[in-house]
């Protein structure tokens, strides 16, 4: 009787760490598809600082020149 209680003891604990070790490894796929989110999210806001940089030089740029078109000239 004993054996038994012990075989059936192993058998709910062999099926709970089967669910457990799937568990962790739907875990551990979510951890690694965060990071790969926030690594994204890093790209995406460097790609912005980078279009905003270029804008504001052209938009100098720009008004440079329309300045200087502005500004009667001494012929």
């Amino acid at each position: 009787v004993n054996q038994r209680k012990l075989d059936q003891e192993v058998k709910t604990l062999q099926a709970q760490a089967a669910q457990f070790a799937k568990q962790t490894g739907q875990w551990i796929t979510m951890v690694e598809n965060f990071n790969q989110a926030l690594k994204e999210i890093g790209d995406v806001e460097n790609w912005a600082r980078s279009i905003e940089l270029d804008m504001r030089t052209i938009a100098t740029a720009l008004e440079y020149i329309y300045k200087g078109q502005l500004q009667p000239t001494c012929s």
